[in-house]
């Protein structure tokens, strides 16, 4: 097969960026989803994951000769595996930021780069140092924390543990992209889970009550929210490691709080702050601490 946009790795440096700018792109969710003045939240899932497949799709056609359809063929069961991971964290991500703010969305899906270290002890029998351990009982009380103190409803506990299904999935999939990266073209599954995501959501969806005015701001998400950063990151595993993919996905995390407060007025509460920086603090030293010994080997 063809690939969409070659299998060879990009230069470090370059994937570096790429991986630096996805979840730039991707912190722009909540602050535009709290602009959306009609469409539920299964619309909005249904919308955005639309536009998403047709940015993809038009991205494939673009930089291949082959259709998207022999695109997908080619990306065999792993692509069918991410596919149904991006479905599910294209759709439980917009469910939870409508059950709860945007600061615990993303805190809660900070713990993808701990569901990583985990996934690969698992399926890849990576051994987890017992630093990740100790990061990982520090990031839960950060968590807990959050729980015990910024939850005022019952929606507010709904939505963190929709949020909690985003990390989960990106940690598989993160897998299986470093797993195939060197002889299996994946951005194709970026375009199937957008197409899933969208096909489940559309019957809870009807009938349609966006606006033009949402559909826009529906399409950007698609476009330039979603579409274009997870193409960025496909392209991005081809070089970085695990860890480094899952560490750089915590600026989206820090980033997002800020654009909502910002653009939207939505002040994150105390206790998430304390909650989010105890996460962010262990799961950041963990990863730093990885990539230090890394580099100590290197050099050696």
């Amino acid at each position: 097969m063809k690939s969409t946009l070659g299998l060879a790795p990009p230069r470090r440096g370059v994937a570096l960026a790429l991986m630096i700018a996805a979840p730039v792109l991707w912190s722009t969710a909540g602050v535009v989803t709290r602009h959306i003045e009609r469409a539920t939240a299964f619309e909005q899932v249904f919308w955005r994951s639309l536009f998403a497949c047709i940015f993809v799709a038009g991205t494939v056609l673009f930089s291949s000769r082959e259709g998207p359809l022999r695109a997908v063929r080619g990306a065999g069961w792993p692509g069918a595996l991410s596919a149904a991971m991006w479905a599910v964290m294209f759709t439980a991500f917009v469910l939870a930021l409508s059950l709860t703010s945007t600061a615990n969305t993303l805190v809660v899906m900070s713990v993808s780069p701990l569901a990583t270290a985990l996934f690969a002890l698992f399926f890849l029998s990576e051994p987890v140092p017992f630093r990740t351990w100790v990061a990982a009982a520090v990031a839960a009380a950060g968590i807990a924390w959050m729980f015990g103190f910024s939850v005022r409803s019952p929606e507010d506990v709904a939505g963190m543990l929709v949020a909690l299904l985003v990390p989960l999935a990106a940690a598989a999939n993160v897998i299986t992209l470093r797993a195939v990266a060197a002889r299996l073209d994946l951005v194709p599954a970026v375009m199937m889970g957008a197409a899933l995501s969208s096909l489940i959501a559309l019957p809870l969806a009807l009938p349609l009550q966006a606006s033009a005015r949402d559909v826009g701001l529906l399409a950007f998400l698609g476009f330039f929210q979603l579409g274009l950063p997870c193409i960025l990151m496909v392209l991005a595993s081809r070089r970085l490691l695990a860890p480094e993919i899952a560490l750089l996905g915590l600026l989206e995390v820090i980033l997002g709080p800020l654009w909502a407060w910002l653009g939207a007025g939505e002040v994150p509460a105390g206790a998430t702050l304390a909650g989010g920086a105890i996460v962010i603090g262990a799961l950041a030293g963990n990863e730093l601490a990885a990539l230090r010994e890394r580099s100590a080997l290197a050099a050696r």
